[in-house]
């Protein structure tokens, strides 16, 4: 199992969550009274994609580092 395409499969994946949490956001700011909670569900992938997309970042560095090493 290839543990860096799995993560990189799944930053995608979350990406497009975040995407549609973002348009719900902009839906429902368009609403007379908009409600409190869609602005907070686009937190929940963003933080996702930090986590990945640090890892994804930090990954050539540390192959890098493994090739030199060994």
């Amino acid at each position: 199992m290839n543990w860096n395409r799995k993560i990189r499969q799944f930053h995608r994946w979350v990406s497009i969550a975040f995407t549609l949490a973002v348009i719900a956001n902009i839906a429902a700011m368009g609403m007379e009274e908009p409600v409190v909670w869609i602005g907070l569900l686009a937190l929940v992938p963003l933080v996702l994609l930090l986590l990945t997309g640090l890892y994804l970042f930090a990954l050539p560095y540390t192959v890098k580092r493994r090739d030199i090493a060994g």
